[in-house]
């Protein structure tokens, strides 16, 4: 039983190898020169989330021994199918790999569109038949269902951690100290190792012996910040009864960073080494993309682990104690009501940008389902202290006008001009109905009903932190680093200023109505 599940963890790594090998190195498949761009990146990006929930579950069943434990009652219980699924498994390893077996390698980028097809259900074979040869699919049912919300919070968090890089990657441009700093980094750990470096600051430009990078997005290493911040987040999950919350967020997650900074420095002077003195195409096509991944992923673990055996995050038995009695229903739980909307809101536009060329057009999808979870989750949220407070009228409407005279030049979304004046219609009550109504709620019940409170204290320190932290936070998702900050912060005083949660979702609704309407009378509906 314990062989068995060693065995499938080692047979799993060694195919993420063999995959990252055959279509990193020995040809490199180049989505940006194939001509379904798109499609390419989807099914790239499908592996790279496989990987994190993978992970993340192992870290779920490592760190939660009634659920390893129930595992193993599970694996030991199963006598059924085991070859179907493996001849499964086997079958969609091989369409996997059949484009790199019967084509020349260097045309793949060329045919791409060819064994698209193959290639995406071979993953999918591949991927059940691994699971099912694990746990068949009663059993792996019985085992989800036992994990229960921490479970689904744990895949939820994994399947994102994409999607987190992918909006930390503006830091990279903008935070001019981080790319100086790496820049130069590189450059003293080269010369270190004795090398002449030569490099151009200008372009970004290092190199050694007549090789050279360019320190552009691909070598920023923020899969590892995201990596980092997601199985932070998942551990913090799954060890929040004992866990010294604080120390681990603001001592060990930065410090956690900084190695993962650190590393990417080493990854990027071994990266030029390489380049410079075994092989070129090696370097540009070994060091990059999936395999990133996979060493920031290991990295991250390692973390994780000397995080684990420091006696002095986690508290004694005595400040473990805490009362379960009493527990209301999972609808009717406060931080339940302000977490689980905003999971679907991230879900939502996930599964828009999955599904349509232009994710605006999936817009009535993402209102649909916020819709739903909110009504699921309305007790909470009704009982909140509704009042129409002055100070949160003006506090609104100024962010709202504040958020328009700073837009940049609006070029409409794409897409739009293919609906017909129904849909068109439909398309703009749905926008109007979330941009006003639903988002306001979901966000403000997330940033400051739930992260701004668990990051503030009675000192003002704590409280300026939790501010700073949780208004980044938001601006981060918006795009406009500056604007939303600052409207993060006015949110988060506006919440202050009386205790209540109310008072921020409704200067968050008045900031939205006001851009909403400048958005229906322009016609540009970039604005929101």
């Amino acid at each position: 039983m314990r062989n068995r599940l060693i065995w499938l963890t080692a047979l799993f790594a060694i195919e993420v190898l063999a995959i990252v090998l055959v279509f990193q190195v020995f040809s490199s498949v180049k989505c940006h020169l194939t001509d379904m761009e798109t499609a390419c990146r989807g099914l790239r990006g499908a592996m790279i989330r496989a990987l994190c929930i993978v992970v993340g579950l192992g870290i779920f069943v490592w760190f939660r021994p009634d659920m390893r434990r129930h595992l193993h009652e599970e694996v030991g219980s199963s006598r059924f199918g085991h070859r179907f699924w493996g001849f499964v498994h086997v079958a969609g390893l091989g369409l996997v790999f059949l484009p790199w077996i019967s084509a020349d390698p260097a045309t793949l980028n060329e045919n791409f569109r060819t064994y698209f097809v193959t290639l995406a259900v071979g993953a999918m074979f591949t991927t059940l038949g691994g699971m099912f040869l694990l746990l068949p699919p009663r059993g792996m049912w019985r085992w989800l269902r036992q994990g229960g919300l921490g479970l689904a919070a744990v895949m939820l968090v994994a399947l994102f951690i994409p999607d987190l890089a992918d909006a930390l990657v503006p830091l990279w441009w903008s935070m001019t100290g981080l790319l100086v700093a790496t820049f130069y980094g590189v450059a003293v750990l080269l010369s270190v190792l004795g090398h002449h470096v030569v490099l151009d600051p200008s372009v970004s430009t290092i190199g050694t012996e007549g090789f050279f990078v360019e320190m552009a997005g691909t070598c920023s290493g923020i899969e590892g910040f995201a990596l980092t911040t997601g199985f932070f987040a998942i551990y913090a999950i799954l060890m929040r009864d004992t866990l010294r919350q604080r120390r681990f967020w603001l001592i060990v997650f930065p410090l956690a960073l900084l190695v993962s900074w650190l590393f990417n420095l080493i990854r990027i002077a071994a990266l030029i080494l390489i380049g410079a003195y075994v092989s070129p195409d090696l370097a540009v096509n070994g060091f990059h993309s999936f395999a990133g991944w996979l060493f920031f992923t290991v990295l991250a673990l390692g973390v994780l682990w000397v995080v684990q055996a420091l006696p002095s995050l986690h508290r004694d038995a005595e400040e473990q104690a805490y009362e379960t009695t009493d527990l209301p229903p999972l609808t009717e739980d406060q931080s339940a009501a302000q977490i689980a909307p905003f999971i679907m809101f991230m879900l939502s536009g996930l599964l828009a940008h999955t599904f349509w060329q232009n994710p605006e057009l999936g817009y009535p999808l993402q209102v649909g389902l916020m819709g739903m979870v909110l009504w699921v989750f309305r007790a909470p949220i009704l009982a909140l202290e509704w009042r129409l407070d002055p100070v949160a009228l003006l506090a609104g409407a100024g962010v709202g006008v504040v958020w328009v005279i700073t837009a940049p030049e609006g070029g409409g979304l794409m897409g739009l001009a293919t609906l017909g004046p129904v849909a068109m219609l439909f398309w703009v009550l749905c926008r109007l109905m979330g941009t006003i109504l639903l988002v306001p709620v979901i966000e403000e019940a997330f940033f400051r009903g739930y992260l701004l409170r668990w990051l503030g204290g009675d000192k003002l320190w704590q409280s300026v932190l939790a501010v700073v932290v949780s208004s980044l936070a938001f601006a981060l998702l918006h795009g406009r680093i500056v604007e939303a900050g600052l409207a993060g912060v006015v949110f988060a005083l506006v919440m202050l200023r009386k205790g209540r949660l109310a008072d921020a979702i409704l200067a968050h609704v008045i900031a939205n109505a006001v851009v909403a309407a400048v958005a229906l009378i322009s016609g540009d509906w970039s604005l929101i």
